[in-house]
């Protein structure tokens, strides 16, 4: 899967972080913690791209470049 950028936000109105992917528009995820919402965007985004794929939209490259940990 492409390295998309995360932004992760507190939302008082959520209680609670929410992640999203500003290029797959609609794709976030909830959590109680930063590494939660982190990782709950994981399958959220496989979904994302899975729904595209089955519906032959095209899947939007990553518009900034993600750094990986060394």
């Amino acid at each position: 899967m492409p390295h998309y950028l995360i932004e992760i936000f507190w939302s008082d109105e959520d209680d609670g972080y929410i992640a999203t992917v500003p290029d797959l528009p609609g794709c976030s995820a909830w959590g109680k913690t930063q590494t939660e919402a982190a990782r709950e965007i994981e399958p959220a985004m496989t979904a994302w791209i899975d729904a595209c794929r089955k519906s032959g939209d095209p899947i939007p490259n990553p518009s900034t470049q993600a750094r990986q940990a060394a």
